[in-house]
């Protein structure tokens, strides 16, 4: 089974760099989550967060249960459980956007 580093590692540039900064984001901000392989990426605490890398660019997906339909609206995507925020190049990655909405997802949970 492939490892949540091989994924990284095989990535072509810039998504490489750009997951490589969004888990390291992740581990400062959760320093005890659990990361696996699931559905083909990278996944954090059961599901409630993914990195998947695309053609040119990477979402940073999470989990919407619990968020009111205003949270849920400015982020991207159509899905009835998760939704996204795209990053297209490493200067994209702002770790005072993404804290709140990573802290948001699992304040909700809890």
């Amino acid at each position: 089974m492939e490892s949540v580093s091989s994924y990284i590692e095989k990535q072509q540039s810039p998504q490489k760099e750009i997951c490589i900064k969004l888990r390291e984001i992740i581990f400062e901000i959760f320093p005890q989550i659990k990361e696996e392989m699931k559905w083909g990426v990278p996944v954090f605490n059961g599901g409630l967060y993914y990195i998947v890398a695309l053609k040119d660019h990477v979402n940073l997906g999470f989990s919407i249960e619990g968020l009111s339909k205003e949270e849920i609206s400015s982020f991207a995507g159509t899905g009835k459980t998760m939704r996204h925020i795209m990053i297209k190049s490493i200067e994209e990655i702002d770790k005072s956007s993404i804290e709140p909405i990573l802290k948001l997802v699992e304040s909700r949970i809890k």
